[in-house]
């Protein structure tokens, strides 16, 4: 074997950039995903700022997922019958739209957590919409064999952007103030808007006739439910965000434990900039993504290692008032092996979705995924920031952590099948 050839086994596979529909999406994306992490930190920082609980930014977790799950199920069936394409269009444009909003609520200072809860809404269906048609076209764009390299790319763009994102908006909110964090998001999405508008027509193989509506979400449903290899895929998912996702306590672990500002500062920019930096270096490391083909036990394995950085995150925080410097650096190296291990995960979890089910109910699987990968972590803010109320964030994260570690053992023995399943195990029954 050639140095060469070494070198592209142990970095990123990145073969799919070859199709151009891909890499100009990828490209706009490294743009677009920086402002969409500005608004990321701005958004529970100002409701912090304004209420001064860590309750209310929790709460911001149930305005997100209530239209997480029935946009994001309806963007699954929209995306089964509308040319991907077009819906991909409708929802950007929405997402720009309520870009803008965030920008003048906080141009005009409008100090109010209640119109900043209701844009955060409209803007988590815009989103919810437009997750699962962008998913769902990359087996129209990629060759089937590369798309763990793809969704690995993906994740290490999101990643890299959520380092940036958290460092610059951190720092910058008591500076410059959370509109120009906004205005930056809202300027960036048109990059992602032409790399949309670039794309050819992408119907759906198979498509419905008729408009969807409840009954074909419901279809979507039965089809996970007699594929039980999809379905486990999501439920590890959603015990490793239920219970090991403490990103709501961020907020307040930075200003009390750590020192930092309440309205930011880089305390706070260092704990959201923790998983991305692990993300992209497990991103940038991930040749041997490519070579796995036992997907459910790297799934497991995975996700442990995250319940585990979650548990050692916990006890960083319980240390942090009389360690506060040394602590901070252990905080951000937990955070960061948990997130070069959700980046694995959702790599492997994405192409067992992806790989394994029709393309005729991708939309609507993806949908699915959306609700539980960006659901779960909503319903996290609600669990942490409830609990962290009455035994105290730091308990809460390790706490937590211990439980997802507990649950991938139950997980691993109960079901054997997950465990063992590898690629080429098709469970789709086209």
């Amino acid at each position: 074997m050639t140095v060469s050839e070494k070198l592209r086994g142990i970095f990123a596979d990145t073969r799919p950039l070859k199709s151009p529909h891909y890499r100009r999406l990828w490209t706009a994306n490294i743009i677009t995903v920086i402002g969409a992490q500005l608004t990321v930190v701005a958004v529970p920082a100002q409701i912090y700022d304004i209420t001064g609980s860590s309750g209310m930014v929790g709460i911001a977790g149930l305005f997100g997922l209530v239209p997480l799950i029935i946009f994001g199920l309806w963007g699954g069936a929209l995306a089964d019958h509308f040319d991907r394409r077009r819906l991909l269009m409708v929802s950007t444009t929405g997402l720009i739209v309520t870009s803008a909003l965030f920008w003048l609520q906080a141009a005009v200072d409008l100090n109010n957590v209640w119109a900043l809860l209701v844009i955060f809404s409209v803007q988590q269906a815009f989103f919810a919409m437009n997750q699962p048609a962008r998913t769902s076209i990359l087996p129209q764009i990629v060759p089937i064999e590369q798309l763990p390299a793809a969704n690995s790319l993906n994740m290490t763009v999101v990643s890299a952007g959520a380092i940036a994102g958290p460092l610059v908006g951190g720092a910058l909110i008591p500076i410059m103030g959370y509109e120009m964090l906004y205005l930056v998001d809202t300027i960036t999405l048109f990059a992602t808007f032409y790399a949309v508008f670039k794309l050819p027509a992408l119907p759906a193989h198979g498509r419905a006739e008729k408009v969807p509506g409840l009954r074909s979400v419901i279809e979507g449903f039965q089809y996970l439910r007699l594929h039980h290899i999809v379905l486990i895929s999501f439920v590890v998912d959603l015990i490793a965000m239920i219970f090991g996702m403490p990103r709501a306590l961020f907020p307040e672990i930075a200003h009390v434990s750590f020192g930092g500002s309440p309205e930011g500062g880089m305390e706070l920019a260092l704990l959201y900039a923790g998983m991305p930096i692990g993300a992209v270096i497990g991103g940038m490391l991930g040749g041997w993504i490519s070579r796995i083909r036992f997907y459910g036990r790297a799934v497991l394995i995975s996700i442990f290692i995250w319940g585990l950085a979650m548990f050692l995150l916990g006890i960083a925080f319980e240390f942090a008032p009389e360690l506060r410097m040394i602590m901070l650096v252990a905080a951000v190296c937990a955070l960061a092996v948990g997130g070069a291990a959700d980046m694995s995960s959702a790599a492997f979890r994405q192409s067992i979705l992806l790989g394994e089910t029709s393309d005729a109910v991708r939309g609507r699987l993806q949908g699915v995924f959306i609700v539980v990968v960006a659901g779960g972590p909503r319903l996290a803010d609600v669990l942490h920031g409830g609990v962290a109320e009455f035994i105290g964030p730091e308990a809460t994260t390790w706490l937590g952590g211990l439980l997802v570690m507990v649950g991938m053992v139950l997980c691993a023995v109960l079901f054997p099948k997950f465990r063992q399943f590898s690629v080429g195990e098709s469970v789709n029954q086209d």
